[in-house]
């Protein structure tokens, strides 16, 4: 297969994810800002820098593959991320508790769409010399580590929310 041929699915697959990524920036900024938890709060600061440089990076990539980035969908993602804050969440006047559980799901869905990013650039580093596989393998990690703390407020947030009681290490301590 020559590069035109490969290019196309490249391009395509390549501002697919960095369309997801505007979004997922735009989310973590936004859940960073409205968390009531200071220390959560603190933690989703740095995980929106994070996904914001991950994002960068992708650009940065797709500018060494000569890959065109389509301005156009950075907006489709910007604009998604704000179209979902409209789901009916059980209540009209505050935010409810349930909005945090299904915005972490949906960036626990982007941070693991990035992770499998990372996974597909390895592979495609192996052949084109363009592409830093350091590099590529230091995103990947980075993104396994934003999964396991995504995953692990995942399992104390589903708690609290289904179930009505805090969860974690504060909430065991509490415990008679």
């Amino acid at each position: 297969m020559s590069r035109q041929q490969i290019a196309r699915p490249l391009n395509i697959y390549l501002n697919d994810h960095l369309t997801g990524a505007f979004g997922g920036a735009a989310l973590a900024r936004r859940m960073a800002g409205s968390h009531p938890d200071p220390r959560r709060a603190a933690d989703l600061r740095r995980l929106a820098r994070e996904i914001a440089q991950d994002r960068d990076d992708l650009v940065r990539i797709m500018n060494r593959l000569g890959v065109p980035v389509r301005h156009y969908r950075t907006w489709l993602g910007v604009a998604g991320e704000r179209i979902g804050r409209l789901k009916p969440n059980g209540t009209l006047v505050r935010r409810p508790p349930l909005s945090d559980l299904v915005e972490l799901e949906a960036m626990r869905t982007g941070v693991e769409g990035k992770a499998a990013l990372w996974r597909a650039l390895r592979s495609v580093a192996e052949d084109d010399p363009r592409l830093d596989a350091a590099a590529v393998d230091r995103l990947a990690d980075r993104a396994r580590a934003q999964a396991d703390l995504l995953n692990g407020w995942h399992r104390e947030t589903s708690t609290e929310v289904l179930v009505g009681h805090p969860r974690g290490p504060a909430a065991h301590s509490a415990r008679p």
